[in-house]
């Protein structure tokens, strides 16, 4: 029997079970509301968020408040043999179709079916190697699985390290007839994987993919499936390091989802006569790359758009050799499913030096605001700002403004002289830094706080970096939200489409931001990375700040969940996103101080369903499950969980019993250190 499709035994029991008592089960406990018409059917989670609008919400309210604290855990499924990695992170969250949980582990990212009521493994799927797998800088970011219906049958997508696109039979993993082709290397199967990079349009191996001197591509999201065709996304090599000017662009593509067929490409970075290539001064259109969209999609099949949420361009914090605005850059595009043709546009950050990209999918909500409805798009970021569209036109449902920035001083860098800021809602958390969000627990730490800073340069958000040896002295620029502060992927916003109430994660964080010569951490070699020509600038150290001994420099809370009507832009209540954490309520500094509930400085991992708001302080905090009424956010209880959640959890229900599916990796309550696993709930 083959290693990729284990499954008849365990699929024939699944099929024998009693379906007339889980029909009524399923009438009796699942709640009286309105059909999911977002490709996710009540009960199930077809999409890693959810549904095609990426709402990461739930109608089921078989656990509720009077029940939480009941929650236990029923089974456990590990990862230890997926990966040669101790430490590997579990960064996907499953899907739940048709009674079987999908999920994807390890740095091969092997395709994971399992039993939703044991956590018994049914079928794997692996991809053979090749050094375009090895090569990958993105092999531990796996975020799970995608799902259609082609011809009455289910398919399970998947998307590699290495660049290929997999399609299998949903019951059995086997690989779909007549999907992609025969890849020339070894161990690959005859039928059902599309080679991406052939359509990609660059030079390439089919071993060992792209030369490192013209650029590197890979994957980390999963694809989206609407109205017949797979649209996908891409990653680029981890940033913030980066030192060269070169790499391919992240296009994105569309593949008939029934052939694999290249249906479209949309190209990030607009080439010559394309809209948007204006905004590429110097050329620089020709050699810069990036511009991915690594996060994952939504979409809106009845329009017929897909809403891609992009990164910025190389270099991560210094674009001197690519002066203009940089469209598709830091921005939300609109795309025509069908023809792959812009539709409409805005972009968050012009001229992106702060790696403020878009790290989640925009959120499809219908809304009604000052009594009109609006079919809207709701797109949170690392900045702290929500961006609220009409998702079919493209208009601000506020106003944004475009404002003034603070200017900056690095020689042959390109300033954008404004910024876009939305006027509703308000910013939910720390955006920019003053002496005034310093901390305050005692004179002493005060003191300590601003002598820290003294050699800083604070100011509102969008300030520029320095560069080392600042002619005014400055040692690094306060930036505030950094690349890993605001909303980000491992926790991210959800959205309760039946009342537009958006429940969105923060985490409050700074970093010291300061330039060198690029020729200080690269000499031009093969080793340093794809592309040819060594930045001006880059990244440099020496501009650490943000921490007294263990304690953060700035007022608590560290982390928070805030609830923001999105029918009238106003926030409703923000609560801590857990705990006081440990080494700071027992800290000696801090000893006899009443200390608030400071939150975790962490991404909170959130659920949302028609009763509870849940939530887990995310990596590295407690192993413990919350619930928080969803209209006070009041605290209902905690349970205890095996591991700290690693990313975004989901909930389905199975034989008339609900379930949560927690991601989890690192120190497990018992002393033993939990490398990429599942762990599922559900009440006794």
């Amino acid at each position: 029997m083959s290693t990729h499709f284990r499954c008849a035994l365990a699929f024939n029991r699944l099929q024998g079970l009693n379906l007339a008592m889980s029909l009524f089960l399923l009438g009796s406990l699942a709640p009286p509301s309105s059909a999911q018409d977002r490709g996710n059917p009540e009960g199930e989670w077809r999409s890693i968020w959810a549904d095609l609008s990426s709402t990461r919400y739930s109608p089921l309210s078989q656990i509720n408040a009077s029940n939480f604290d009941d929650l236990e855990v029923s089974w456990v499924w590990r990862g230890d043999n997926f990966s040669p990695a101790p430490d590997f992170m579990n960064r996907a969250t499953p899907i739940y179709v048709d009674g079987i949980v999908y999920t994807v582990a390890g740095t091969r990212r092997t395709v994971v079916a399992i039993d939703p009521a044991t956590g018994e493994t049914l079928w794997t799927f692996r991809e053979p190697y090749t050094e375009r797998w090895e090569g990958s800088p993105r092999k531990n970011y796996g975020r799970g699985v995608a799902y259609a219906e082609i011809d009455g049958r289910g398919v399970i997508y998947m998307v590699s390290p290495g660049f290929f696109l997999h399609a299998l039979d949903a019951k059995t993993g086997d690989p779909i007839e007549g999907f992609g082709g025969q890849i020339p290397i070894e161990g690959f199967p005859q039928t059902g994987t599309v080679d991406m990079m052939a359509s990609l349009g660059h030079p390439y191996d089919v071993y060992s993919g792209i030369d490192r001197p013209v650029g590197a591509i890979t994957t980390s999201s999963p694809p989206i499936v609407v109205n017949g065709v797979i649209i996908v996304g891409n990653s680029a090599h981890q940033g913030g390091g980066y030192t060269r000017i070169e790499n391919v662009p992240g296009d994105v593509q569309a593949f008939d989802a029934r052939t694999g067929e290249h249906l479209w490409t949309f190209h990030t970075i607009p080439r010559a006569g394309e809209f948007g290539n204006e905004t590429w001064e110097n050329d620089a259109w020709q050699w810069s790359g990036n511009v991915n969209v690594w996060a994952p999609l939504s979409a809106d099949p009845e329009l017929g758009i897909v809403y891609l949420p992009t990164d910025q361009p190389t270099n991560d914090y210094f674009g001197g050799f690519r002066p203009g605005a940089n469209l598709f850059g830091s921005s939300l595009v609109a795309v025509d499913i069908e023809t792959g043709e812009r539709r409409w546009h805005f972009q968050m950050v012009h001229h992106d030096i702060w790696d403020w990209d878009l790290p989640v999918a925009g959120i499809l909500v219908d809304l009604t605001v000052d009594g009109e409805e609006i079919p809207a798009v709701v797109q949170t970021s690392k900045q702290s700002f929500v961006y609220a569209f009409n998702r079919e036109t493209g208009e601000p449902i506020w106003p944004i403004e475009e404002r003034p920035v603070p200017p900056g001083d690095v020689p042959g860098e390109w300033y954008s002289p404004t910024q876009p800021f939305p006027t509703r809602p308000a910013g939910y958390e720390l955006q920019g830094l003053s002496e005034d969000d310093l901390m305050d627990f005692t004179p002493e730490l005060r003191a300590m706080a601003l002598e820290q800073v003294s050699d800083i340069k604070l100011g509102p958000i969008f300030t520029p970096r320095v560069a080392v040896d600042d002619p005014n002295g400055w040692r690094a620029t306060a930036q505030c939200p950094s690349a890993t502060g605001g909303t980000n992927i491992p926790g991210g916003p959800v959205l309760d489409p039946e009342t537009g109430i958006l429940y969105v994660q923060s985490r409050k964080a700074c970093t010291g931001g300061v330039l060198g010569p690029g020729s200080r951490t690269d000499d031009g070699g093969p080793d340093g990375g794809p592309g040819r020509t060594v930045v001006e600038f880059a990244s440099a150290p020496g501009g650490g700040f943000g921490a007294i001994d263990g304690l953060p420099i700035f007022k608590p809370p560290y982390g928070r969940i805030t609830a923001i009507d999105m029918n009238t832009g106003e926030h409703l209540w923000w609560i801590p996103n857990g705990d006081t954490p440990d080494n700071i309520a027992n800290h000696p500094l801090l000893e006899g101080v009443d200390i608030p509930n400071t939150g975790y400085q962490g991404n909170a991992t959130v659920l949302i369903t028609e009763s509870l708001l849940m939530f887990a302080e995310g990596r590295g905090g407690r192993p413990l499950w919350y619930a928080a009424d969803k209209e006070t956010g009041e605290r209902v209880g905690s349970v205890e969980i095996p591991a700290p959640t690693s990313t975004a959890p989901m909930t389905y229900m199975h034989e008339g019993v609900q379930y949560i599916l927690l991601p989890i990796t690192g120190m497990g309550r018992d002393g033993e250190r939990i490398p990429g696993s599942i762990a599922a709930l559900r009440l006794p």
